[in-house]
């Protein structure tokens, strides 16, 4: 694709995919031309990069369709003093989008090859005030909480606890949570010591996180 084409790819999924899912922040569509979405794909899938798709990374993963990339950052609100977690780096391409509008990103990747690809990936792009762990936080990362925002790349049948305890008091949780066909995006905002409100603002469906934690019906 030469590089004229692939810009005008670019605009198509901003302006056909994206603003049409209500993704109107200025700083939102600005960092989707600033992140080049086609640097985090696989070679193989690079022709597909702006594609309304969820693209395979590896390791049975997949990166999310770009329109809920970028209504998630949207609904995430960043600010520069944001230290955030990232609970799911797949191909880091995500990482970067929340990296450019954060201060810091501590980022957990339960395979060591995703990890290795998204480490390659950020380093080409240049992306600096990210730490990458090795891990499963599916439960939370206390090694570095609390955090101002927290973002699931995977599903959870059911929110964890822990997760919500790692919120500072005007932090942001982003999880899709339940059980496929129908989940829901949800944001969850930490409104002071130990009190939540939620808001779910869409439905969709996603892969479940490993080990993300069962909903009820699997409790006895």
């Amino acid at each position: 694709m030469s590089t004229m084409n692939v810009e005008q790819a670019r605009w198509n999924m901003i302006e056909h995919q994206i603003r049409p899912w209500e993704v109107l922040d200025q700083d939102v569509l600005d960092l989707l031309y600033a992140v080049k979405r086609e640097d985090f794909v696989p070679a193989a899938y690079r022709m597909l990069a702006f594609s309304d798709l969820e693209i395979p990374i590896g390791q049975g993963e997949h990166m999310w369709p770009p329109k809920l990339e970028a209504r998630v950052m949207q609904e995430l609100s960043l600010k520069a003093t944001d230290q955030v977690l990232e609970v799911g780096t797949g191909s880091g391409y995500f990482t970067a989008l929340l990296a450019r509008l954060a201060q810091h990103v501590y980022s957990v990747e339960i395979q060591p090859e995703l990890k290795a690809l998204a480490e390659s990936n950020l380093r080409r792009a240049g992306v600096a005030n990210v730490t990458l762990e090795l891990g499963d936080a599916a439960l939370g990362w206390t090694k570095h909480a609390p955090y101002d925002v927290i973002v699931l790349t995977g599903s959870t049948p059911a929110l964890p606890q822990q997760l919500l305890q790692q919120l500072k008091p005007g932090g942001r949780l982003f999880a899709v949570v339940g059980e496929p066909p129908v989940m829901a995006a949800r944001l969850v905002t930490c409104t002071g010591e130990g009190s939540y409100s939620s808001i779910d603002f869409l439905e969709t469906s996603i892969a479940p996180l490993t080990n993300a934690l069962a909903g009820e019906r699997f409790s006895f």
